[in-house]
C-alpha cells in the first residue's frame, strides 16, 4: 500500500514538473491569431459558467424595462461594447476576431444567460478574456441597463425598436442561438 502511494506522489510531481518545464521552455503557443480548440473552448466555457454559478449573485434587475432605459442600456452597448461585440448595424466586428478567444457578437447572437449572469460579466469582467470588469467605469444602474438591452434584444418594444431603425438605419434580426461558447 505504502509503494502505491508513493507511486501516485512520484506521478503527480512527474506531470507537474513536466507541465511546468511545458511551460517553461516556451512550447505553449500564446499567439491570439488562431481559433481555439474545441476542447478548449469547451473547458473555459464550463469553468466560466461553474464560476458565475458559484460566485455570482442570483439577483433581479433592479431597472425596470422601459423603453428609455432599454434605449439608455443601447446607447450605453453603443459606446463602450460595440467596438468588440458587434455594432448595432448589426456587422460583426473586426476587432472582436482578433482576440483569443473571440469575442462573443452579441447583436448577431444574443445572450441567452440569465440577467444575473450577464450583469456579473459585465460587472467583474472575465479572466483571461479581454473583458474587463466594467464596475470601476459604469455606474450600477447602466450596467444593468445593458444587461436588460442585452436580455431583451430579440424581443424589445417596439418604440426600441424603432429607435434603432431610426439611430442606426437597419431592423433588428438576430440569429438564433446565443452566442456563449465564445465563437
Amino acid at each position: 500500500m505504502r509503494n502505491f502511494i508513493l507511486g501516485i506522489i512520484v506521478t503527480v510531481v512527474v506531470l507537474a514538473l513536466g507541465g511546468l518545464a511545458f511551460l517553461s521552455f516556451g512550447l505553449m503557443p500564446t499567439n491570439a491569431d488562431t481559433t481555439p480548440p474545441r476542447m478548449e473552448r469547451r473547458i473555459a466555457m464550463s469553468a466560466v459558467d461553474a464560476s458565475m454559478d458559484r460566485h455570482a449573485p442570483k439577483i433581479s434587475n433592479p431597472v425596470p424595462p422601459t423603453d428609455d432605459n432599454l434605449i439608455q442600456g443601447m446607447k450605453i452597448y453603443t459606446i463602450n461594447c460595440a467596438l468588440c461585440h458587434g455594432t448595432l448595424d448589426q456587422k460583426p466586428s473586426p476587432v472582436g476576431k482578433s482576440f483569443y478567444p473571440p469575442v462573443p457578437q452579441l447583436i448577431l447572437h444574443p445572450p441567452d444567460d440569465p440577467e444575473w449572469h450577464t450583469f456579473y460579466t459585465v460587472s467583474t469582467g472575465i479572466r483571461y478574456t479581454g473583458m474587463p470588469a466594467w464596475n470601476k467605469v459604469l455606474t450600477t444602474d447602466d450596467m444593468w441597463k445593458v444587461t436588460a438591452f442585452l436580455s431583451r434584444i430579440e424581443k424589445l418594444p417596439p418604440a426600441v425598436q424603432d429607435y434603432w431603425k431610426k439611430a442606426y438605419g437597419v431592423t433588428l434580426q438576430p440569429q438564433a442561438g446565443g452566442d456563449h461558447d465564445m465563437n
